[in-house]
């Protein structure tokens, strides 16, 4: 990775220090591709949209038969101990441990009828909206990757694709990787790790205003290095990916010591302990997403916490529920509040649902069958529940809803037509960007 030494200027939310995302972040777009995302830019001539995506992977499949979809006449081995409270939006009801998302029901659409998964342990379906298998050659593109290549601003100097998550231990939890759309598009991650370390060295922070001196040593490291083929060389788009290292609007957007105390206690802490074989709950990351969209980004992702409880469920979500809860909450009304929320789409879900009977260890098992999912924002029609399930929480009754109809809705909301859109794959051959007969939900447009 490239590592520009440097004074430690204080720390972010998950305590690493600036000096530490200059070194795991800086043109980290999978590798030093940042200069080529910004030269693809320019090429594609991208308008300058401000809508964006914030997107929350809640990886290992959260119960959602215990947040939205509480099934009070099923049995107790199914109902389990939680009891739903009202909302701000009279009838709808959700879980007591939910309380700040029950105020601004009215804000939300909570989707109790997602259908489509493919029963993998995996952020692939989440971040693609597609089916791993038969894929194009290249590999489907993510969300974030596509909105790169259809909706970056050439002008902007934050990635319009920007991943949060840090490496997971499950490694099909990982993310940000790349496409048939290539490297140009991959994510910056300032949490990200690349295979090597390349070090500028005797290039201080205190320097980096100083590119004359900075593209000499530039230089030698890449006479240093070019063997390896890692470098193609160097012109304007390496100067403007300093230019996004060197930014104060995109260090500014990850320092979020430089925010309201008081709205940095809104979203809350949560921990830094990795959970499971996932991520922390870092509830700070949620305004740090917020942040970066206000500094030009596209498409934020972040991974939060571990859902995967085969066992302790109930136990689980007691400690789970109430930081999920703060912090997403706490991004819907900031977004209201700064006159974001039409630009600007909120999705929290997972992979897959959980099994409506609770098992001998106290958990629920993988239920691919249906799932849960939380939008807000946007400029959609909230307010509202969309599709029901039976008396168990275990099939699709009534308006199940895919995985690409949930991206066609975010396309849409995006200003795209997903049924009409194409994007290139490495043969040439047009792609859409969903299955031409999955439509946006015509429930919040």
């Amino acid at each position: 990775m490239l590592n520009i030494f440097g004074e430690s200027r204080g720390a972010f939310c998950d305590q690493q220090s600036r000096r530490n995302f200059i070194k795991v972040g800086a043109l980290g777009l999978g590798g030093l591709s940042l200069p080529q995302l910004l030269r693809a830019e320019q090429q594609a001539g991208k308008g300058s949209s401000r809508k964006a995506i914030i997107m929350i992977y809640m990886p290992g499949g959260p119960p959602h038969q215990d947040m939205y979809d509480l099934k009070m006449d099923a049995p107790s081995e199914v109902r389990g101990e939680f009891k739903p409270i009202s909302t701000k939006v009279p009838g709808i009801r959700i879980c007591e441990h939910l309380p700040h998302l029950a105020s601004i029901a009215d804000k939300c659409v909570f989707v109790n009828s997602l259908v489509g998964s493919v029963g993998q342990h995996a952020s692939f379906q989440c971040m693609t909206g597609r089916s791993p298998n038969n894929q194009p050659p290249g590999g489907w593109p993510e969300l974030g990757s596509t909105l790169s290549r259809l909706h970056g601003d050439p002008l902007s100097v934050s990635p319009p694709y920007v991943n949060l998550s840090p490496k997971m231990r499950h490694t099909p939890y990982n993310f940000g990787k790349n496409s048939f759309l290539g490297m140009g598009h991959m994510p910056f991650s300032p949490a990200g790790e690349i295979k090597s370390d390349m070090a500028l060295n005797d290039i201080s922070l205190e320097r980096l205003g100083d590119r004359k001196n900075l593209l000499r040593s530039f230089d030698q490291f890449r006479r240093e290095v070019d063997h390896s083929g890692m470098m193609e060389g160097l012109d304007s788009f390496n100067e403007q990916a300093f230019d996004v290292l060197t930014s104060s609007r995109l260090l500014e957007a990850l320092d979020i010591g430089k925010e309201d105390p008081a709205i940095r206690a809104r979203y809350g802490k949560g921990t830094e302990k990795e959970q499971g074989d996932a991520a922390p709950r870092l509830n700070e990351q949620f305004l740090i997403a917020r942040r970066l969209v206000e500094a030009g980004a596209r498409v934020v992702t972040l991974s939060y916490s571990f859902w995967d409880w085969h066992g302790s469920n109930f136990k689980r979500a007691k400690e789970n529920f109430p930081d999920f809860d703060q912090a997403l909450s706490a991004l819907i009304e900031d977004l209201h509040q700064r006159g974001m929320a039409d630009d600007t789409t909120v999705l929290a879900w997972g992979e897959f649902g959980r099994t409506p009977t609770i098992n001998a260890q106290g958990g629920r098992d993988h239920w691919p069958r249906v799932a849960n999912a939380l939008l807000a924002c946007g400029g959609m029609n909230t307010g509202q529940v969309i599709g029901k399930t039976d008396r168990l929480g275990g099939e699709a009754t009534e308006r199940g809803v895919h995985f690409q109809e949930m991206f066609a809705t975010l396309y849409h909301n995006m200003g795209i037509d997903p049924n009409t859109t194409t994007i290139p794959d490495l043969t040439g051959r047009p792609q859409f960007l969903v299955d031409t007969n999955y439509k946006p939900l015509p429930e919040v447009i």
